[in-house]
């Protein structure tokens, strides 16, 4: 499974202006949104859906990384948004760092194979420095794609 299989290139941001987690969230799904990914009318459900799987413990694992994510039936596929945040948001991170790097996931609420493949492959991916410090000095959303384009053909 690779990254570009369900991050459309559209769905990207090289400067999330958020400065808390709910903001955050709200651009990434916004960023879906205007990808043609996800309808509208479903943003404050989804919202909901991802602020109670923050509620069980933050999705932002260390290392400037957040991958936060959930199961919806207003999905129909598996889906990604991913934002960097230039001054890094709290978002009780396991180490309490600010995250810089947002991958959002969402899926089918009956598709816990892809689900997982997906956080698998996001943690592989980032947990190579040189790919973080790649993502967090790219100045635009084409050298994103390239970078995440890259690695994902390096690290099958």
């Amino acid at each position: 499974m690779k990254v570009m299989d369900f991050l459309p290139k559209k769905a990207i941001s090289a400067d999330l202006k958020g400065s808390d987690k709910q903001e955050i969230l709200s651009e990434l799904l916004d960023l879906l949104i205007s990808a043609g990914e996800i309808d509208k009318k479903y943003k404050n459900k989804l919202m909901e859906v991802l602020l109670a799987r923050e509620a069980l413990g933050s999705t932002a694992i260390g290392q400037g990384i957040g991958i936060p994510h959930g199961k919806s039936e207003n999905v129909s596929k598996l889906v990604a948004a991913f934002g960097l945040s230039r001054s890094g948001v709290n978002f009780d991170s396991l180490d309490g760092e600010p995250v810089y790097l947002f991958f959002l996931l969402i899926a089918p609420q009956d598709s816990a194979g892809p689900h997982l493949k997906a956080l698998a492959r996001i943690s592989r991916l980032l947990k190579d420095k040189y790919f973080r410090d790649k993502l967090k000095s790219a100045r635009d959303e084409a050298t994103i794609l390239k970078v995440i384009a890259q690695e994902d053909e390096r690290k099958i």
